[in-house]
């Protein structure tokens, strides 16, 4: 019933827009007018040539070709092409054979709810490729009929990953004498230390997503997979006064008060906090493997390295985005020909030695040392089943909301109480529809 409701919706919308003559701009899939039949493999995504997922993937379409016979008639997208006209396209025979798109329930939860998107969990028995995901990653591939994740049933596959840790200039702890910590007392031990010295620990932004994120994975110190489950996919109400929470509001208002993270923070973007860790002013930046590659090529002036939040058992994480196979694509089965295909070791890695987490590489293929440093971290992740998403994936437009919260928390606005009551408010409304 919900996917049918869904549905109509959608078709109602795409009526909407055609009546008053928005055009569907950028959605034609080069070839238009054949039949896709056969030997056509329809593909898009929108990972840049030079990024580890689109050098992988070049790859896998050359094997492909070989392999198959068929003939891969690639489109890069834009995501933003993608993200805004996917429910309209793929309900048409423009639909390509084998997309990338976007893990969540508001993304892929969508299309799979709607029936735009095909269950795949046949070809996954069949490839085998619940074998090389681990738990945390099968949770953004797998839907419920209403399109929440960690349901039963397979809608895409993940070909690589990502996770949040801590970013560690390690001249800068030589020069005060300190070592990169592995425990979280030691963790706030360095942070005593450097204030000591006259220097703000903590690349921080209140701005954008950072804080938001390290208040996240403050909570994720005091729960457990049940306090996740219970956030992120609804198994039980989240108690917005209990101690996951509480501790994190009142640990993040004292990194301020005690100087870990600068006065101003919350006028500060993701970018601004990402450059004073590239420039050595701020030592320590907890933040994602995305800055990785960026750190590698920029960061060059001392020598760093990355490691896990010390002390904590969950990491904020997930798959990387996933392929997904719209139910009208002409060629189902060489779609999840292609998929198997960069699923292989070969393919893996060369997600891996570029920069990129591979989710299925063989880790003897990584001849990069620093990105090999990277992969044993996030492997130590997935052994622990310790990905634990995002803060804001449970409700639309609940990233805003968390921005808006703490910045009132971290100037004084607000106390932790009223903070978390807010937080609590939003969160209980853009969740009903999935409780």
């Amino acid at each position: 019933m919900a996917r049918n409701i869904r549905r109509t919706k959608t078709l109602a919308m795409l009526a909407a827009l055609t009546a008053t003559g928005v055009a569907l701009s950028g959605c034609t899939a080069a070839g238009d007018g054949d039949d896709g039949g056969g030997d056509t493999l329809k593909l898009w995504h929108y990972e840049g040539a030079d990024s580890a997922m689109g050098k992988a993937w070049a790859e896998a379409i050359k094997i492909f070709e070989e392999e198959t016979g068929a003939t891969v008639e690639f489109e890069e997208k834009s995501f933003e092409q993608i993200q805004k006209t996917a429910s309209q396209v793929l309900d048409t025979d423009a639909a390509p054979d084998l997309m990338e798109f976007n893990k969540g329930n508001a993304t892929a939860g969508f299309l799979a709810s709607t029936g735009l998107i095909s269950d795949i969990s046949d070809a996954v028995d069949e490839y085998g490729w619940d074998d090389k995901l681990a738990p945390s990653l099968q949770t953004t591939a797998k839907y419920t009929e209403d399109g929440v994740m960690g349901g039963d049933t397979w809608f895409g596959i993940p070909n690589y990953g990502e996770f949040v840790g801590v970013y560690y200039n390690k001249d800068a702890f030589a020069a005060a004498g300190l070592e990169i910590p592995t425990t979280y007392d030691e963790f706030v031990d360095v942070l005593d230390a450097f204030v000591a010295q006259g220097i703000t620990p903590l690349a921080e932004a209140g701005a954008e997503y950072p804080l938001g994120q390290l208040w996240y994975q403050l909570a994720l110190l005091e729960g457990d997979r049940g306090f996740v489950d219970d956030y992120q996919l609804y198994k039980n109400p989240v108690d917005w006064q209990g101690p996951e929470i509480t501790s994190a509001t009142e640990t993040l208002k004292e990194y301020v008060d005690k100087g870990y993270i600068a006065s101003d923070v919350s006028s500060v973007k993701a970018e601004d906090a990402g450059v004073s860790f590239i420039n050595g002013t701020s030592p320590i930046f907890v933040s994602g493997s995305w800055w990785f590659g960026r750190f590698v090529s920029e960061a060059t002036g001392f020598d760093w390295t990355m490691t896990a939040f010390p002390g904590a058992d969950l990491s904020l994480g997930s798959s990387g985005n996933l392929w997904v196979v719209p139910e009208n694509a002409a060629n189902k089965d060489l779609a999840y020909q292609f998929i198997d295909i960069t699923m292989r070791p070969e393919i893996q890695a060369i997600i891996g030695n570029n920069g990129g987490l591979p989710v299925a590489a063989d880790s003897a293929d990584i001849t990069d040392e620093k990105s090999a440093e990277l992969i044993a971290t996030f492997n130590g992740v997935l052994d622990a089943d310790g990905l634990s998403f995002y803060p804001d994936w449970p409700a639309p437009g609940f990233y805003d909301v968390i921005v808006q919260e703490l910045q009132g928390l971290v100037t004084g606005v607000q106390d932790v109480k009223t903070t978390n009551a807010n937080l609590g408010e939003q969160y209980d409304e853009g969740t009903a529809e999935f409780r």
